[in-house]
């Protein structure tokens, strides 16, 4: 892994791997996952496609940067603060780890890049591409949302399923088990992955590093921000929105809301996906992103050349 220093001295730990020359494609995570959440498949299929791909730690996450002298945030505190008049110590926004990316791509000197961001990546992502048009040449957005996450029927009942395997203890056994049944919880219905592979999984990520207190600074984050439904009509890069029809943690609605909002963006639905990377998947979705990474630079090329004399 390599790290990058940003200018508020944030560590932020790397992968990058492809032909220089290629075009870049940057991979953004969701809430507290790290960057090895991204499937070998994916990441490396893409890389096989002919793409330049980074993959990194989000601040609060892996081997980047962990902020504990930010504190851990009061979740409710900030909630309320979003609709009355209350303080409240929030640690960060969705605009400074979006911010972070901007600087990862001038360390690495890349002036334009394919944006790629699952969940809170997603909502990034998107920030990125509304407020840095010329550096965005291309946005998926995957199982994400315009808006903040409703409290649904549905999501509250996961929330309390996930409630009762909370660890007691902080300990590695518990974290591990903790991080399995949010992935069986959160996981595709179609495509279940058997115990066995979460558990190499959940092993691998709490062993590589584990940092609950940055979950929910991340959390926060998202939490504070302002809904991006005003800013999406400013993205004007070629837009793709992949969401599974099972999604219990970015309702199916989220996913269209937010291809409706974008202007020209193409939707596909899963069917039976839900909040995850089924390894089933990953030959398809390295296609449909591959895909849409390659026409965007087609049209890329076609404008270089209106432009020539």
């Amino acid at each position: 892994m390599r790290t990058i220093k940003t200018s508020s001295g944030i560590s932020i730990s790397y992968q990058d791997s492809g032909e220089l020359a290629a075009p870049v494609i940057i991979l953004i995570m969701g809430l507290g996952a790290q960057l090895t959440v991204w499937p070998d498949e994916l990441y490396y299929g893409l890389v096989n496609n002919g793409f330049r791909v980074i993959r990194f730690d989000n601040r609060d996450t892996g081997l980047s940067s962990k902020l504990e002298q930010l504190g851990n945030p009061n979740l409710f505190k900030i909630w309320l603060s979003t609709r009355l008049p209350v303080a409240s110590h929030i640690p960060y926004t969705l605009d400074d780890m979006a911010n972070d990316v901007i600087e990862l791509m001038a360390a690495l000197k890349i002036k334009k890049a394919h944006l790629v961001g699952a969940s809170m990546g997603g909502m990034i992502a998107q920030l990125i591409a509304a407020q840095n048009k010329k550096k965005v040449l291309s946005l998926t957005s995957i199982m994400s949302s315009s808006t903040k996450p409703k409290l649904s029927a549905s999501s509250l009942k996961l929330f309390l399923r996930l409630a009762k395997h909370r660890p007691l203890r902080a300990n590695r056994d518990s974290a591990i088990h903790y991080n399995i049944k949010l992935n069986q919880l959160i996981g595709s219905p179609a495509y279940p992955q058997d115990e066995q592979r979460l558990r190499k999984q959940a092993t691998l990520g709490v062993d590589r590093a584990h940092n609950p207190q940055g979950f929910n600074r991340q959390l926060a984050a998202i939490a504070a921000s302002d809904c991006r439904q005003h800013l999406m009509p400013k993205i004007k890069a070629p837009t793709l929105v992949i969401h599974g029809s099972l999604d219990p943690v970015m309702p199916v609605a989220a996913g269209k809301q937010t291809a409706q909002q974008i202007r020209k963006a193409k939707l596909k639905i899963v069917k039976g996906m839900g909040h995850d990377f089924p390894p089933a998947l990953m030959a398809k979705m390295t296609k449909w992103i591959s895909k849409h990474v390659k026409k965007a630079e087609q049209k890329r090329e076609q404008k270089k050349l209106k432009k020539k004399p």
